[in-house]
């Protein structure tokens, strides 16, 4: 069988020791390709594989978080709509309560205006009466040309006070 090899291998041009320098210069290539160049590539493969992971994985916190600030806009929109709400209601209570007041400063103003009117006219009727009398008074003692008495005077003003309120 030995034989038939080596006649195989003659028929076909083998020539071994050219052949077992090829085998041991094609292992040195692959030893120099597998350590210089495909182990690197490898390396280089796991950590691109490891950044497309965390970029999944840091779109998904991203997407996470979006919805996170989504639903708090949305909270901080209803709060917002419930202050201004609030504000809005406050502001009319706070309208109406002025409202209010005024009307009641000016219906205190109007009674006030009204009673200080009513005390100034008793006052110029009051005053009127008394010049009235005076006049009447000094209107009988000229006509009748007599000087009257203090109890004649005071008859006559009375007389003419309840003229002329009447």
């Amino acid at each position: 069988m030995e034989a038939q090899a080596q006649a195989v291998a003659a028929t076909f041009g083998v020539d071994w020791p050219h052949l077992f320098a090829q085998i041991v210069s094609f292992c040195i290539v692959c030893f120099i390709l597998y350590r210089f160049a495909y182990r690197p590539v490898l390396t280089m493969l796991e950590v691109r594989r490891q950044q497309i992971a965390l970029g999944v994985a840091n779109e998904a916190e991203l997407a996470r978080t979006e919805a996170r600030r989504q639903e708090v806009m949305a909270q901080a929109n209803a709060q917002a709509t419930k202050f201004i709400e609030e504000a809005r209601a406050a502001a009319a209570r706070l309208h109406e309560q002025e409202s209010q007041k005024a009307v009641a400063a000016a219906e205190e103003v109007l009674v006030k205006a009204r009673d200080a009117a009513a005390r100034d006219h008793e006052t110029m009727l009051s005053e009127l009466k008394r010049e009235v009398g005076r006049l009447v008074v000094d209107t009988t003692a000229a006509v009748t040309g007599k000087i009257l008495t203090p109890a004649d005077q005071r008859r006559l003003v009375e007389e003419t006070a309840k003229q002329v309120a009447a």
